[in-house]
């Protein structure tokens, strides 16, 4: 099969558009022709060295896909060839096919294969850090930063179901545009990021802020905070790991709160199936829509990472074999 091959440690124009073995279909294993395989922006540092886990090498990176069934292993059991179906796979997502265990497949019935990939990971993350995390409450001021990426349209979609006041940050007004498009009540950008987010709530600051961004969007917002707020921190795509002045969470009565999506799938799965439930429900609903920018040949793999790492993109990109 067709994939994409990280051999080392590198820059991303070194992965390698070449051939792996095809996988084999045993224990509960079940492999998926890929339909789609979205891009996240973990995928980008894996491939670099720069993220938390690093595979041995070579690896396939791709954490979500989305495609047909093309086999099952002997222990599988309510999932046959010729289903439609998605799973968080970690690994080898952006290839021709992928085998993943039966408990990380979901059925999908008719759903666009590129919607359901942006529901696993993008979805799931702001899902998860609003619902459990953050315990986001009606009525409650909802900010988030990067607003106009795949995280933060999720964030926007799933905090006004949660009967959230949303104000979406984002950097020019085209992505300002669409975060209003996809709900958001206020969108501003980041210059006197502080003293807009005061003038919007009255002077009472953010009840939860989703800070995907860290550096000086996180100071900002650090010194804006409501009294019993929740700053979630969800990655740093600025590149700069801002450092807390711990004495405001003091004086504001304020909670720093941690958000990684991977190590709650991995130690709360029946929390992350209920979730993943309420989320295709909420779809199949019309609830939320998810918004995919482009869909690119899985050749293209490094030139889209790059624009996802470059903060360039606008919702959700996916990779077609």
């Amino acid at each position: 099969m067709k994939a994409i091959i990280c051999r080392d440690f590198a820059p991303l124009d070194q992965l390698d558009y070449g051939d792996m073995p095809d996988p084999q279909a045993t224990g509960d294993q079940v492999v998926i022709k890929v339909e789609a395989a979205g891009v996240n922006y973990p995928d980008g540092l894996l491939v670099q060295g720069k993220y938390q886990s690093r595979p041995d090498r070579p690896f396939v990176p791709g954490m979500e896909a989305a495609g047909v069934v093309h086999a099952v292993g002997p222990d599988v059991t309510g999932v046959k060839p010729g289903d439609r179906v998605a799973t968080i796979c970690t690994l080898g997502g952006y290839a021709e096919m992928v085998a993943a265990p039966q408990s990380r497949v979901f059925p999908i019935a008719d759903m666009d294969a590129a919607d359901v990939c942006a529901l696993l990971v993008a979805f799931g993350t702001s899902h998860h850090a609003l619902k459990q995390r953050a315990q986001l409450q009606a009525g409650e001021t909802l900010v988030v930063l990067g607003a106009a990426g795949a995280t933060g349209i999720a964030a926007i979609q799933i905090g006004k179901i949660m009967g959230a006041k949303v104000i979406a940050v984002a950097s020019t007004e085209e992505k300002r545009a669409i975060c209003t498009e996809n709900g958001a009540d206020h969108a501003i950008g980041y210059d006197d990021l502080k003293d807009n987010i005061k003038a919007l709530t009255d002077g009472r600051g953010a009840d939860v802020v989703y800070d995907s961004v860290g550096g000086a969007a996180f100071d900002a917002c650090s010194r804006a905070m409501a009294r019993g707020g929740r700053l979630l921190i969800i990655g740093f795509a600025s590149g700069e790991i801002p450092k807390l002045p711990v004495n405001l969470t003091l004086v504001k009565e304020y909670s720093v709160v941690g958000v990684f999506w991977g190590n709650f799938t991995r130690f709360e799965p029946q929390v992350y199936a209920d979730n993943m439930a309420e989320l295709l429900g909420w779809y199949q609903k019309g609830q939320i829509k998810p918004l995919i920018e482009g869909r690119y040949p899985l050749k293209d793999a490094a030139e889209v990472l790059a624009r996802v790492l470059g903060r360039g993109a606008v919702g959700k990109l996916v990779l077609i074999p």
